[in-house]
């Protein structure tokens, strides 16, 4: 066993074309540490529908330049088999776009050169940008794939490599396995050409391109006067936000200075990501200086985004779910056509919002690779902070774009005046509580569990497979569905649905991360204005009750 793995790492080794690695690995041979290295060579790092995702460092079970070039060579094997769509004999484009982390750049450069060796055209975005400009990019240019190297709101020690296909949405099944297929397939690093040169770096025209798209979003002469405080969470957001912004005649954003620049350290968060504690507390306390209409964040690639409005004496986050409703009802008032789709774990408000209006509505799995590929979507969202508000022209996420629109609803409320009260126009808030009037007050929240072993996600589920809970609060379950299984409307998933007598829980490994993520709605009719905090006070204590009667159930 011990000659054998040190024979492994040895190979590997050997082939390993980035130094610090190498060094990194030639270290833990000489150390003889077997734990370290057991834990580096216990398999591959897996290709699926999320791409790579993983810590980095030296060996297949972590994300660096050998696992890279060996993804990006089964990509292309897979792109030559499956042929362009264009119907022609021209060589397929590859773009490639690349955020601010650690090894990102060196991930972009490898991912053209095997594309280049290949015989594929590669273009690489000019510079660390996000992630929906990628998404945009791949459909501008005709590309017949992309790939965003990103690890998007993970922590600083990881990275990820994220594909799309030629149609600008990220891949599904049964293209991960085919691709993943291919990567299993290559036998030595020495077996796949990586020319120094005959890539293209794009221009600007790109990036302008993406910005002139996003003209579509906002209604011609809507009003434009909110103003923001941001934070583009040390990642690449700022610029092209700012640009969006200028261009569409919003008062400039308010900087969140600390955060403002790229650092793949992400040294003033714990966590890179707008719903982890404590990390909007920067720009909370730049919003209580500047006293803005709302705070916007992105994440770090900038393909969420975070909203978060005063309430009361001092400034609250507005769950994903809220903004959800809000970006809805807006674009209903605007008259918006077509489909309007979420993911299973989100609110079911949408649906009511979109009954209402007469539009069709439909649920998707988790992620945007399924919400982007509804037909006729014309806005999609997921309670993760991720918003599509066109997609014509990006198919995914876009928290540039999901920044424009709930600004634009922000600056329409303020033009218009508040029914009890001489002061000041409406906010989100108060459009929250007219749809909790309209159609229930439906409150979100989510039990989610960090886990150093994986076995704790695994011990979980299947404990509530084998004894299902038969009530939750107080409240009957009248459905449990195991996703294993698929429904009517969605293919087989990890994962558990339970409907309740005016509540709904979900129960999912996450895809991306460690963690067991447990999503809860509960809905409480109100009949006027003056019944909200009742409701509210009612709909907190139903939540907490499930959580502690969850918890329970599956043993976390």
């Amino acid at each position: 066993m011990h000659d054998d793995l040190i024979a492994r790492a040895n190979a590997w080794l050997a082939e390993d074309p980035d130094p610090e690695t190498r060094d990194e690995l030639a270290k833990l041979i000489e150390a003889g540490d077997v734990a370290e290295l057991s834990a580096r060579f216990s398999g591959t790092l897996q290709f699926g529908t999320a791409g790579l995702r993983g810590e980095l460092g030296a060996g297949p079970m972590r994300m660096n330049r050998s696992v890279v070039i060996r993804a990006a060579a089964g990509l292309a094997a897979y792109l030559k088999k499956n042929g362009t769509p264009h119907g022609d004999d021209t060589a397929g484009l590859v773009v490639i776009g690349y955020d601010a982390r650690h090894k990102s750049a060196d991930f972009a450069r490898d991912t053209a050169a095997v594309m280049t060796g290949a015989g594929l055209r590669a273009a690489v975005l000019p510079r660390p940008l996000p992630t929906p400009v990628l998404a945009f990019a791949i459909r501008h240019l005709g590309a017949v794939a992309g790939v965003e190297v990103t690890a998007s709101h993970n922590p600083p020690r990881d990275n990820g490599y994220k594909v799309y296909l030629g149609d600008g949405s990220q891949i599904v099944p049964p293209a991960d396995a085919e691709i993943a297929a291919e990567i299993d397939a290559i036998v030595s690093l020495n077996d796949v050409p990586r020319p120094d040169t005959g890539w293209e770096t794009l221009d600007d025209a790109v990036l302008d391109a993406y910005l002139a798209r996003t003209d579509e979003v906002l209604a011609a002469g809507s009003p434009r006067t909110a103003r923001t405080v941001y934070t583009a969470m040390h990642g690449v957001g700022r610029d092209v936000l700012l640009a969006a912004f200028a261009r569409a005649g919003f008062p400039e954003p308010v900087l969140v200075a600390e955060q403002a620049d790229p650092d793949p350290d992400f040294p003033t968060v714990a966590f890179p990501n707008p719903e982890e504690p404590g990390a909007m507390d920067l720009a909370f306390a730049q919003a209580r200086v500047s006293d803005p209409d709302l705070v916007i964040a992105n994440d770090p690639d900038a393909d969420r985004c975070a909203v978060a409005v005063r309430a009361g004496a001092d400034w609250r986050m507005l769950r994903g779910d809220e903004v959800g409703a809000l970006l809805a009802a807006h674009l209903v008032r605007r008259g918006a056509q077509g489909t309007f789709a979420e993911s299973i774990v989100s609110s079911s408000l949408l649906g009511r919002i979109a009954e209402k209006a007469g539009l069709p509505y439909e649920e998707t799995l988790t992620g945007f690779k399924w919400i982007a590929r509804v037909d006729g979507l014309r806005y999609g969202y997921e309670e993760a902070l991720g918003y599509c508000v066109d997609p014509e022209g990006v198919r995914d996420k876009d928290g540039i774009t999901a920044a424009l629109l709930i600004t634009e609803l922000a600056s329409v409320l303020k033009a218009e005046s508040r029914s009890d009260s001489a002061v000041g126009g409406r906010t989100l808030l108060d459009l929250l509580d007219d749809l909790a009037v309209e159609h229930g007050l439906h409150a979100t929240d989510q039990l989610s569990v960090r886990v150093q072993d994986l076995s704790v996600i695994s011990d979980a589920m299947r404990r509530l497979r084998e004894q299902p809970p038969t009530e939750l609060a107080g409240l009957s379950v009248v459905r449990a569905e195991d996703l294993t299984q698929g429904t009517d409307t969605l293919p087989p998933t990890d994962g558990l649905r339970y409907t309740l007598d005016g509540a709904r829980v979900i129960v999912r490994p996450s895809g991306t991360e460690p963690k067991l993520k447990c999503y809860l709605e509960v809905v409480v009719p109100v009949a006027a204005h003056a019944e909200l905090p009742a409701a509210r006070a009612r709909a907190t204590e139903l939540l907490e009750a499930i959580k502690r009667d969850l918890s329970a159930a599956a043993g976390i």
